[in-house]
């Protein structure tokens, strides 16, 4: 009886592993439901994505894209985003405590409302490439594209049509 306990067990606990890394392993595609949820902006403010309201997600994965990212955003204004029903979240999972203490100061200074991505499974779902913003263009949730916009060299609102 306890060796079936711990045969069950086992098996759970190894069914269990391997289905949460398949799916922290698949990045969103085209035609699928963006899944609500919650975090924090810069500020600490809560904000709840809800998919069905919103037209475009953008994703940077790496600080330095984040910055450009940041940079264009803000010569746009703080109403720009709102207006495309656009939602910008920037990846800091992973980020030391060190770097928190000196990047959520700056990120305060924007005007525009940046997401902070601080959980693993939540930036995993979000297809990347290298030095790029990811842009999803969403319909009643659904993507409808998925395309990479890069900051320093071209207009985000190439991408918010």
């Amino acid at each position: 009886m306890k060796m079936n306990l711990i045969t069950i067990l086992s098996v759970f606990l190894t069914v269990s592993f391997f289905s949460t890394a398949s799916a922290i392993a698949q990045p969103y595609e085209t035609g699928q439901t963006v899944e609500t949820f919650t975090a924090a902006d810069q500020h600490g403010t809560a904000f709840t994505l809800k998919p069905a309201e919103t037209h475009y997600l953008l994703v940077s994965h790496d600080m330095t894209t984040g910055k450009k990212a940041n940079a264009a955003l803000t010569a746009l204004g703080k109403d720009h985003l709102p207006g495309k029903k656009a939602v910008y979240i920037a990846n800091i999972h992973g980020m030391p405590g060190i770097g928190r203490f000196f990047a959520i100061p700056k990120m305060k200074k924007y005007a525009h409302q940046i997401i902070l991505g601080d959980d693993a499974n939540l930036i995993a779902k979000f297809p990347q490439q290298e030095g790029k913003v990811t842009v999803l263009k969403l319909a009643s949730g659904r993507i409808q594209s998925i395309s990479y916009w890069t900051p320093e060299s071209e207009p985000v609102d190439n991408y918010l049509k």
